[in-house]
């Protein structure tokens, strides 16, 4: 009965504020979406596994490129300015098109915010640390050792307090006037992978699908919607609407009505895969979605209680292993995400494997391939690739951009190389 009340509260606010846009998408991406941000003004910013992110006019994109790596998060400082913080361990600000960096951590950077007046941003890392970035003059800070890697950072409403959830499962809270020891307000007892900062309370979600809603002040449980779901990956808020939106590892999401802590609505987003991004529209009327897909998904949230799932997660790794044979499903598995298979550019994070057997490393046209790679001297061949995934990239090619991968098995590398000679074949070699 609480939560068809707390539906019922909600399709009055929504009707109440005009009729809702239709579902559209963003295409362009060549990779699965990590991030999603919308300014006030309605412009969409996202940040994709392909290491850029786009600040998208209506549904063209400018590309925001500059990462040597995945981009994972992305924020709005205002209608004019953009932050991203992704794999190459950096914080970047843009402006224009332009991008310059704004700070560097010493792992992946997992997590940004950007204080209630936008003169600083918070970003926070897997190699445990968290930085405030001044986007004036004035040096960046470091705040005290959070003493686990961290995913999620959020300002209080008054910008006196950084909220972080980190690896170890804790539950942060950063007094900014002082250089103290942070407050735990929560021990979870599992990685604590989003933060949201609302009016006196805080909600957030974990590794084990734990999502509750805490006092800020005292750490008093007001709400738990934890689920059997996990994990807990996207969370965003709304607040003219009093909505939060929750996404996992399984496709769903949750939207509860902050105004009586209620599930409002609940429903599969995705065929399969996860739900990695969420924002809402300025007004709360439309709900922007990323996952697996390089496409983000945008919906009318008065009409999420009729959903049809939208979101494809039609990648052919999600496929049932046995309809692929070996080889391809290593190809998919492992490759797939960075790497296409046909001629020409594309806007995946890695360069074309078309006619790769015979190619030197670091001679596709213009990708901007790493200094390690740029000039090298491997050639690509049955043995070299073989090579490259028994001990995987990073022993292989140190200090290349090629994520950590390996195949143990010497079936699976000959079968994926055996794919790969197939799929790769030019024309000319047929």
């Amino acid at each position: 009965m609480r939560a068809l009340i707390g539906a019922a509260i909600l399709a009055a606010v929504m009707a109440d504020r005009g009729a809702a846009q239709d579902f559209t998408t963003l295409k362009g991406h060549g990779g699965p979406v990590m991030g999603i941000a919308v300014s006030e003004d309605g412009t969409v910013a996202t940040a994709s596994f392909d290491n850029s992110a786009a600040r998208w006019t209506g549904r063209t994109p400018a590309w925001l490129e500059g990462h040597d790596a995945a981009v994972t998060v992305v924020a709005f400082v205002d209608e004019t300015r953009i932050v991203s913080g992704g794999d190459d361990f950096t914080v970047r600000l843009w402006q224009d098109g332009q991008g310059r960096l704004l700070g560097e951590h010493l792992g992946k950077v997992t997590a940004l915010a950007v204080s209630p007046d936008g003169a600083t941003v918070a970003s926070g890392s897997w190699d445990g640390s968290i930085l405030l970035h001044p986007l004036a003059e004035g040096e960046t800070r470091t705040l005290a050792d959070p003493r686990s890697g961290v995913n999620a950072v959020a300002f209080s409403a008054d910008g006196g307090t950084l909220y972080a959830g980190t690896m170890d499962g804790a539950l942060l809270a950063y007094d900014l006037s002082t250089d103290d020891t942070p407050t735990v307000l929560v021990e979870h007892g599992f990685g604590v992978n989003e933060v949201v900062a609302g009016d006196g309370w805080i909600a957030y979600g974990a590794v084990d699908g734990g999502t509750r809603v805490i006092d800020a002040a005292t750490g008093t449980q007001i709400a738990d919607f934890t689920l059997d779901r996990r994990p807990i990956l996207s969370m965003a808020w709304d607040a003219g609407s009093a909505q939060l939106a929750v996404g996992d590892g399984q496709g769903y999401i949750m939207v509860v009505d902050t105004a009586g802590w209620t599930i409002a609505r609940d429903f599969r987003a995705t065929r399969q895969g996860p739900v990695w991004a969420l924002d809402f529209s300025p007004d709360g009327q439309t709900l922007y979605a990323g996952g697996l897909d390089d496409v983000v998904y945008a919906w009318p949230v008065a009409a999420l209680d009729t959903f049809e799932p939208a979101m494809g997660q039609e990648r052919s790794f999600l496929r049932d292993a046995d309809t692929m044979p070996n080889g391809e499903r290593q190809f998919m598995r492992k490759c797939s995400i960075c790497h296409a298979l046909e001629p020409g550019p594309s806007r995946k994070a890695g360069p074309t494997l078309y006619g790769v057997f015979g190619r030197q490393a670091g001679t596709v046209a213009d990708y901007p391939y790493s200094p390690r790679l740029d000039g090298s001297d491997i050639v690509w061949t049955e043995e070299t690739i073989d090579d490259l995934f028994e001990i995987g990239p990073d022993h292989y090619i140190p200090g290349s951009k090629m994520p950590m991968q390996v195949i143990a098995g010497e079936n699976d590398r000959a079968d994926l190389v055996a794919y790969l000679r197939q799929a790769t074949a030019k024309e000319t070699d047929q």
